[in-house]
């Protein structure tokens, strides 16, 4: 869209944007290092076609610091840069005329900083709604399927299959077969980078996915998603109240 166009989108009612946040990181032996972002911008172009509202440019680099630096291929964000980064953005979308922004994550590693960047914007403007959604926590069904193979899951049966139905042509079917490698997570108390969680940067058994399996989980999400966004261009605030007025 160009400015005007914009200029008389949102002077026509139109107050809500698709905000996807992807990731440019190592996904292991068989996936492009571009994965999350792929998903993310065809994700948020799915739903902008479901629901009518325009999803703005992929962010590609975020917050990836716990994939190390074992591997290239990952280009990372420290949480911090990230949130400052988020609320800038938040800035210039609501001086803009913009007033409920979905967030569409699909990396796991963002769900922090994004949850920081959400609580600051809402705290600065009284009349911004904000909501953050994790790809892999969008219910139970959809949750089991993300874990189905690993509960730490990372370039797994669901993101391969996903990546075989939407992006062929970043995955390597050839390292399939070898990428497999277990969940090392179970039972720790701590959190460990990926570098002493995995082997390869895999966690989980890509072996197992297939374009057809990565059809139906995306078509999930898209119904998820959607019917989430149709609710939220309704919801109002429970209260009127400004968070800047005292009783």
């Amino acid at each position: 869209m160009t400015w005007p166009e914009l200029d008389r989108w949102i002077r026509g009612g139109g107050e809500a944007v698709l905000f996807p946040l992807g990731a440019t990181e190592q996904h292991g032996p068989h996936l492009g290092c571009g994965m999350d972002s792929a998903l993310a911008e065809r994700l948020c172009g799915e739903l902008a076609a479901r629901t009518g509202v325009p999803a703005l440019p992929t962010l590609p680099y975020t917050c990836s610091i716990g994939h190390s630096r074992r591997w290239p291929g990952t280009l990372a964000l420290s949480p911090a840069t990230l949130i400052a980064l988020l609320c800038e953005l938040g800035d210039w979308l609501h001086h803009a005329g913009i007033r409920r922004i979905f967030f569409v994550n699909c990396h796991v590693g963002n769900r922090a900083p994004l949850d920081c960047a959400i609580d600051t914007l809402r705290c600065r403007y009284d009349d911004l709604m904000l909501v953050g959604w994790n790809v892999g926590e969008l219910g139970p069904e959809l949750e089991a399927a993300f874990t189905a193979d690993a509960g730490d899951w990372h370039a797994n049966a669901a993101e391969t299959s996903l990546m075989l139905a939407l992006a062929p042509e970043l995955v390597r079917p050839g390292e399939l077969a070898g990428a497999d490698d277990p969940d090392r997570t179970v039972g720790r108390v701590f959190r460990h980078p990926v570098n002493r969680t995995s082997l390869n940067g895999v966690t989980g058994r890509p072996s197992e996915a297939t374009a057809a399996a990565g059809a139906r989980l995306f078509e999930r999400l898209c119904e998820a998603l959607a019917a989430r966004i149709r609710v939220g261009l309704e919801e109002a605030p429970p209260l009127p109240h400004s968070y800047f007025e005292r009783i």
